[in-house]
């Protein structure tokens, strides 16, 4: 179709301010000079060079944050940019909330610092109608099922782990501008494709699932990004509004940036130089979705006057934890693979020296897993919060065992998953019912914590977490999260209203900044990028998990090395990688050879703690002992018998267990489960140990629980 001219009132009214002439200075409401002071060297290199191209290669805790929020800041000060002529863009909801928030507090509001996707489909809702004349095409909500038709379709039978490798294949081939007829080359070419689906059954299933989508006149979340690129690419008149609008352009993550990316950053930037780029080579980690890190590592060769600037200092772990990453990076040739491995800054650690990291080897993956569990048991028990504690691992898979070993500790976790927090039904619900809450009459009549925990129990949320995992688990940590919120705020300040802490979930909300739970953090690496915690268990890092056994080619096998990387740089202070030698005592397996050259030349082999180590090994082996068959899980074993076989104690005594458990997580303000579990309890009042020396045989009651609550137990247990 025919040009469409756009009218300058009907773009300024959907935020595309006019540009039709070069931005004016603003007036400078801040010294550039004291803007700078709060910035080490390289960083304020970054925040002076105002003028593009400019590469900016941020390892691990160096602040790039910081410094590109800076350079926009110290840019609209000086008066060189105007703030809504400067797009930032990154990958995630969270990181640009976080960006404009920053941006905020420097005095710089209005710069549109957005995600790929959220640019995009900005300007796409825009442009859309005036060019073709109808609305944007609605966007699928979750391509699963229509991938399931087009399978069908083609009687090509799926399960859902197959449906979900085809949906991630059609979504790996449209953001590296590869058609269903050109899949097959290419996959065969990359040593891509599926274990389950041939190459040739791929590609028809992606091209029927694209005539699926065709018919129903539905998008789908690659098919924004197509879109951006189509209206510019092919009409000058859209690129060249879009370009008169945004004038500086600064690319978060650039590492992660897949083809189809870099093809809308270069229609967006046009003819002019004013581009900067944030990334590390060093994170690439997720190549397998379709990212290139050489468009970070190359941007030299493609920019011959571009300024190349490296943030090298880590103000995040310590000298120890540094050490760590550096050495892991340091052999990155062995991997013989390209640019990415090799173009890694070494980091210079500027936090004061902390405990030496620890490597342990483990006879089986149980063994592995309660060593891990002892030793964060131990660093809570030195003083640090459950909640800033991570278990990290490389496949959801490991999982399991270290959910059983923590249970068995009464040690409260969270499993974080891929989904986006705020996304969650039950989180949706949960905010209605709050908001909903705060305009009834009863609003006031109890803290704000006690308001909070009073509407998400009629949602689902104990007081207790409940036990095992699954979608029950999950939806109980996701309510669990949120009075989390409420309890840190009335913390702070005791007046705190349920309005307010309405608002701030609404706020955290609006950034995709979720809120932390109460409890040890289990992860995958891949969804642990970008987070940080002080203590930090990198476990499974042995042969044929990492590096995943499928990873055969050398830069497979460099990426796995950086997922290695981007664990160990999670760790702020504490940092413990772990191995074992067989799933169950086979012991055919050895350490990752990432390790080679790292980790001490003799590890100590884990025995899970000594006296406790035997008592895990016998627990798998535990025995009812009312009716002398095999116990299921951790709270039978804690009580030593099966939940429905007939007990004997006195339900006034578990009464008043739980009457001081519950006065002790009010003055504390824990949940119950953080004082003991129910189950603990019971063995408690079952049990009737009268000294401190039976009090350590109940398994819930450790070291630390025995020095902080033995007294008042025994006294309690003495009564009977």
């Amino acid at each position: 179709m025919d040009d469409v001219a756009f009218g300058p009132v009907g773009v300024q009214m959907l935020g595309f301010p006019i540009m039709s002439e070069p931005p004016t200075k603003v007036r400078c409401v801040m010294d550039p000079d004291t803007l700078l002071q709060a910035l080490d060297p390289e960083q304020r290199l970054v925040a002076t060079t105002l003028s593009g191209p400019v590469a900016v290669i941020a390892g691990a805790g160096t602040g790039k944050t910081r410094a590109i929020t800076h350079r926009i800041a110290h840019g609209v000060h000086a008066g060189v940019y105007q703030p809504t002529a400067v797009l930032a863009v990154t990958f995630t909801t969270r990181a640009a909330g976080e960006m404009r928030g920053r941006l905020q507090q420097l005095g710089v509001p209005g710069v549109q610092a957005r995600t790929f996707h959220s640019a995009a489909l900005r300007q796409v809702q825009y442009f859309w109608p005036r060019v073709h004349g109808s609305l944007l095409p609605e966007i699928l909500a979750n391509r699963m099922g229509l991938v399931a038709e087009a399978a069908s379709r083609l009687r090509v039978p799926v399960d859902t782990g197959v449906l979900r490798d085809l949906v991630g294949e059609i979504s790996w081939a449209k953001v590296s501008n590869v058609g269903p007829a050109d899949y097959p080359a290419r996959a065969e070419a990359l040593n891509r494709g599926l274990a389950s689906v041939a190459p040739e059954v791929v590609a028809r299933v992606f091209e029927t699932y694209e005539e699926a989508k065709r018919d129903r006149d539905r998008i789908d979340f690659e098919d924004i990004l197509l879109c951006a690129t189509a209206l510019l690419s092919d009409h000058p008149d859209v690129a060249d509004q879009v370009r008169q609008t945004y004038r500086h352009l600064v690319v978060d993550e650039y590492q992660d940036v897949s083809p189809l990316q870099e093809a809308l950053v270069t229609l967006w930037l046009g003819e002019r130089r004013d581009l900067c780029v944030v990334g590390d080579p060093a994170q690439t980690i997720h190549s397998f979705a379709g990212a290139r890190a050489d468009y970070l590592t190359g941007f030299a060769r493609r920019h011959p006057d571009a300024t190349v600037i490296r943030l090298v200092r880590d103000y995040r772990s310590t000298p120890q934890v540094v050490e760590v990453a550096n050495r892991i990076m340091r052999t990155a040739g062995r991997d013989g693979a390209g640019s990415a491995s090799t173009t890694a800054v070494t980091l210079q650690a500027q936090r004061p020296s902390g405990p030496e990291p620890e490597f342990t080897e483990a006879a089986d993956e149980p063994t592995e897993a309660a060593a891990v569990a002892d030793w964060l048991a131990a660093r809570h028990a030195a003083g640090v919060d459950y909640r800033e504690m991570a278990v990290l691992f490389r496949i959801n898979a490991q999982s399991p065992s270290f959910e059983q070993a923590l249970a068995d500790r009464d040690i409260p976790y969270l499993v974080r998953g891929a989904e986006r927090f705020y996304e969650r039904p039950e989180v949706r619900q949960a905010l209605g019912a709050l908001t909903a809450a705060t305009r009834s009459e009863a609003v006031g009549e109890g803290s704000a914590v006690d308001e909070v925990r009073a509407v998400l129990s009629s949602l689902g949320w104990t007081t207790e977490a409940p036990t095992g995992g699954g979608q029950r688990r999950e939806r109980w940590e996701s309510l669990a999260a949120l009075v989390s919120v409420a309890e840190d705020l009335v913390a702070t300040d005791e007046y705190t209203t349920l309005h307010a802490v309405v608002g701030e979930l609404q706020r955290r909300a609006d950034a995709q900044h979720a809120p932390i739970a109460r409890g040890v953090t289990l992860a995958t690496i891949h969804s642990a990028k970008g987070l940080e915690w002080d203590a930090v268990a990198v476990a499974g890092v042995h042969e044929g998990t990492l590096p995943f056994i499928l990873a055969t080619k050398a830069e497979e096998i460099a990426e796995e090395r950086r997922l290695l990387y981007v664990a160990v740089t999670r760790a702020r202070e504490h940092l413990h990688i772990s191995w074992s030698r067989g799933r169950s005592g086979d012991g055919r397996r050895r350490a990752s050879r990432f390790l080679d050259g790292v980790r001490p030349d003799a590890a100590p082999v884990s025995q899970a703690g000594g006296r406790r180590a035997a008592r895990q090994r016998s627990a798998q082996a535990a025995q009812c002992r009312v009716c002398g068959h095999r116990l299921n899980n951790g709270a039978e074993r804690k009580l030593g018998r099966h939940e429905d076989c007939p007990s004997t104690f006195d339900e006034n005594l578990l009464a008043e267990l739980k009457d001081w458990r519950r006065d002790q997580a009010r003055e504390q303000k824990l949940p119950a489960y953080c004082i003991v579990t129910d189950a603990t309890l019971m063995a408690l009042a079952e049990q009737l140990p009268r000294d401190e020396a039976g009090l350590s045989t109940i398994s819930g009651i450790g070291p630390a629980k025995l020095q902080k609550y033995g007294a008042d137990l025994l006294e309690i247990l003495g009564r009977d």
